[in-house]
Formats: C-alpha cells, sequence, structure tokens
C-alpha cells in the first residue's frame, strides 16, 4: 500500500482505537465517579451498560444506513455527535445524564464503526492488501481497549471528567483528519420505494430489549420478572421485524444474506470469542482488586500485556494468514485462549505475577490471532453494496458477546457467593466458577470455527446478493472503485 492508502487506515483505525479506549477508561474511572456524584449502584451499572445499549441496539441500523445514505457521509457526522456527547459527560451533575451521554455515544459509536469497516473493504481491493487493512483495524481496536485501561488510571488520577475529555481530542483530531482523507463516493443508489422505517423501529426496539436482557443477567434472581419480560418483549419484536423485513419492497435487512454460512460462523465466533476475551478480563480485574486489593492502576499495567495483540495483529497475523489461511488461524487462536483461560483457572489468594503472566500473555496472542481473521470472514463473500450491512451484522454480534460474557461471569459469580459466610476463600472459589464461562465460550467457538476448515481450500461460499466481491458494481453503486487496483484513488 501507498502512502495515502496507509494514511486512510490509520484514520479509520482512529475510529475503533477510539471506542476501545473510551469503554476501558470508564471501566477504570466508575468507582470513582460514583463515589464523587453519589451514584447507586444501580445507576452506576446503568452508566456503563447505557454504552452497550445504545451500541447493540443500533448497530444493524448503523451499518444498513452505511450501504444507503452514504458511508463517508455517516462516519463524519456520527463522529461529531460522539464528540458533542463525550463532552456532555465530562460536564455532567447528575447520573442521569451521564447515562444519557453514554448511551448516545454509544448510538454514534454503533453508526460510525460499520461505516469505517466497510469503508475499508471497499476501498481495498480483495487479496493482502483487504486482509492486511482488516487485521490492523481489528488489532488496534484490541489494542485501544487494553491501553485505556492504563490511560484511564493516569487520568483518573487527575480527575475522572478528563476520561470524558480526553476522547473529545482524540475523535476530533480523527475527524478533522477523515474529512480530509476519506474518499468522497458517488452519491448512493436512492431508495426509490421509501426507506423501511417499520423495519429499522422494530429491529432497534428488539436489539435494545434483548440488550437490556442480557444486561440484566448480572443481577441473578433480583428482578427477574424484569429480565424475562425484556427478553419476552425483545423477542417479540425480533419476530415482527422478521415478517416486516419478508414483506418489504425494500427491506433494511435482506434475510438472504443469512444463507452465507461464511459469514454468519464467522458473527458467531466473533461473539463467542470477544464475550469470553471481556469476561475473563472482568473476572480477573475484580480477582486483582477486591481480593488481593491491588489499587486500579497497578492492575491496568499488569494488564497491559494484553495488549499485545495491537503489535502482533499487523505484524504477525498476515503473515500467518497468507500460510496457513484465515480457518486455521481463528482456530489456533481459540485453542490459546482456551489454554490461557484454563491456566488461570487455579488461581490463588498469593499468586505470584510472574504465575499470571503466561495467561495473560496467551490471551493478547489469541485476539491477535482471532480477531483480524474473523473480521476477514465475516465480509470477504458479501457483495460490495451489502458491506455495511456485514460490518452491522458483526458488531451487532460482538456488542452483544461482549455484553453476554460480562453479565454471565457477573450472574454465576453471584450465584456462587450467595449463601456463602463471604470469607476470602468462598469468594475466591466463586470467581473460579465464574471463570468457567469464558472457558466454556472458548471451547464452543473453537467447535463452530473447526466447522469451516471441513470446507476444502478454494471452494466458492455462498455470495450474499447479486454480485459477489469480484463482480463490477451498478451504476452509482457505493464502492464502486473497490476493484481498482489503487484503492479510492490510492
Amino acid at each position: 500500500m501507498g502512502g495515502r492508502a496507509w494514511a486512510l487506515l490509520l484514520v479509520l483505525c482512529g475510529t475503533i482505537f477510539l471506542e476501545g479506549i473510551d469503554v476501558a477508561m470508564l471501566a477504570v474511572a466508575i468507582p470513582t465517579v460514583r463515589a464523587d456524584l453519589g451514584l447507586s449502584t444501580g445507576t452506576a451499572a446503568w452508566v456503563m451498560s447505557g454504552y452497550v445499549l445504545g451500541y447493540a441496539g443500533f448497530t444493524l441500523l448503523g451499518g444498513r444506513a452505511a450501504d444507503l445514505l452514504g458511508r463517508r457521509r455517516m462516519l463524519l457526522g456520527w463522529l461529531g455527535v460522539f464528540v458533542v456527547f463525550s463532552a456532555l459527560g465530562g460536564f455532567a451533575t447528575e447520573g442521569w445524564m451521564l447515562v444519557v451521554a453514554r448511551f448516545v455515544t454509544g448510538v454514534s459509536a454503533a453508526f460510525m464503526t460499520p461505516a469505517a469497516m466497510s469503508i475499508i473493504t471497499t476501498s481495498y481491493p480483495a487479496g493482502p492488501q483487504r486482509e492486511r487493512a482488516l487485521i490492523v483495524f481489528g488489532g488496534v481496536g484490541g489494542g485501544g481497549f487494553s491501553l485505556g485501561l492504563i490511560v484511564g488510571g493516569l487520568l483518573t488520577g487527575l480527575g475522572w471528567r478528563w476520561v470524558f475529555f480526553a476522547p473529545v481530542f482524540l475523535a476530533g483530531a480523527v475527524l478533522l483528519a477523515a474529512r480530509r482523507l476519506v474518499p468522497a463516493e458517488e452519491r448512493p443508489e436512492p431508495v426509490r420505494r421509501g426507506f423501511d422505517l417499520a423495519g429499522a423501529a422494530s429491529a432497534a426496539g428488539a436489539m435494545l430489549l434483548l440488550a437490556c436482557g442480557i444486561v440484566r443477567l448480572e443481577h441473578g434472581r433480583s428482578g427477574l420478572w424484569l429480565t424475562a419480560g425484556a427478553f419476552g418483549a425483545g423477542l417479540v419484536l425480533l419476530a415482527a421485524f422478521l415478517v416486516v423485513e419478508r414483506r418489504a419492497r425494500t427491506p433494511l435487512v435482506r434475510l438472504g444474506i443469512f444463507r452465507n454460512a461464511s459469514m454468519v460462523r464467522a458473527d458467531v465466533a466473533a461473539m463467542l470469542f470477544l464475550g469470553s476475551f471481556f469476561g475473563f478480563q472482568f473476572v480477573v480485574t475484580l480477582y486483582l482488586q477486591e481480593l488481593r486489593g491491588w489499587s486500579s492502576l497497578r492492575t491496568a499495567l499488569a494488564l497491559i500485556v494484553m495488549g499485545c495483540d495491537a503489535v502482533l495483529a499487523p505484524l504477525l497475523t498476515p503473515r500467518l494468514v497468507r500460510r496457513w489461511g484465515n480457518g486455521r488461524v481463528i482456530l489456533a487462536g481459540f485453542v490459546l485462549a482456551v489454554v490461557g483461560y484454563g491456566l488461570f483457572l487455579p488461581m490463588g489468594m498469593d499468586r505470584s505475577y510472574a504465575a499470571m503472566f503466561p495467561t495473560l500473555a496467551l490471551s493478547g496472542v489469541a485476539f491477535a490471532l482471532a480477531y483480524g481473521p474473523l473480521t476477514i470472514a465475516a465480509t470477504e463473500d458479501v457483495g460490495p453494496r451489502e458491506q455495511g450491512l456485514a460490518g452491522g451484522l458483526l458488531y451487532t454480534f460482538t456488542q452483544f458477546g461482549a455484553a453476554v460474557g460480562i453479565s454471565a461471569v457477573t450472574a454465576v459469580y453471584g450465584l456462587a457467593v450467595a449463601g456463602s459466610d463471604g470469607s476470602p476463600g468462598e469468594v475466591l472459589a466463586a470467581y473460579r466458577t465464574a471463570l468457567l464461562v469464558p472457558v466454556a465460550m472458548t471451547v464452543v467457538g473453537a467447535a463452530v470455527s473447526a466447522v469451516g476448515l471441513r470446507t476444502p481450500r478454494g471452494s466458492v461460499s455462498v455470495r450474499s446478493g447479486p454480485r459477489g466481491p469480484s463482480a463490477p458494481d451498478g451504476p452509482g453503486a457505493p464502492g464502486r472503485h473497490a476493484s481498482s487496483a489503487d484503492p479510492a484513488g490510492l
């Protein structure tokens, strides 16, 4: 790739880096925020969950909007929204203000992240260039989360409001650079029969309610009827969405895209992998801070080795993919994750950092091997006109995975510790039980990934849409220059 192509990729990676670092910084700062504003436990939980609800609820709509309304427009517009509401969160004086700010920030991420990913998949030609770009994109996202733990600890020491203000400067810089470097696209083909408003409303409602139900799993038996009600209502709206999409003349989601087995398999595997990764990190953070008494900064420094994926993803993973193919590299990532999480099961009250280091390092290497190739597998057999939709589906699955992973380990921990005497030994046993959740998720994910290895290399997968990636686009279709040797004039 040339210099301008790398500059464009750097800008697009800035969006996923921003998303990762923003979530991690708040995770470190939330105890301080709670103490300063006098938030209840429930309100503090909703400050964290609000972002997940906004992200998971609108990612599907965001991905399709990029296809229909323009990828550049969605990226720039929602980056601006991200800047505004991140700043408003820094000025918040009440808990509800933070919840609203985080929810809208999550919604903005739901629109800008699939737009950035679809710009990559339509601006870089299929093959090594696109694969390297997607692997770097995924690795930078994981690196942003890991770095956010450190930065969050440092900024919280200066004042928790800097956790909200810092992303404003970063997002502003990305926005200014994106205006110059993101290529202007041909005007998207007009939606002649109208936008699928009923599909958009039912999809967003279903995703919001299902995400809310998942987040409420961490409450265990408390308010069980609310959790069941959220799941029930979400499933009803999901059924309504499917009926609407079958009858719509211009559906928000062409249901035939789910016949793309490789895409669906990659989305499910990504959901399980992200869920296990965030669930494991959550358990380790609680173990180090609540049981071992480590400070937030010391914990963050201990976990920084998990950010090795930011270095390995662009340097090592592309070579492995070219040598062994996506499927084998993804499976290797799952296997390393299973081994790494399993090594942490015999955690003790005085386990040294040297004993923990192999698990932390293996989890970072596993992320570098699995996540980037999963983004390739989720988009490589999708036509140019549906790249935004494919990205939206991927990030919908991954956000649900993150919510499931964290909520499930919290729920299992709560059930395990309930009725105990609360002694350190009992708490430690509860952490071990909760750690079985990410181990189980990675085992299932490895099985899902292994299914793809049965398909002979070089076989043709089901294409999503009337044209495959190698076919020329029709007049006015976004991503028309995807097949050129020099993507987007780069």
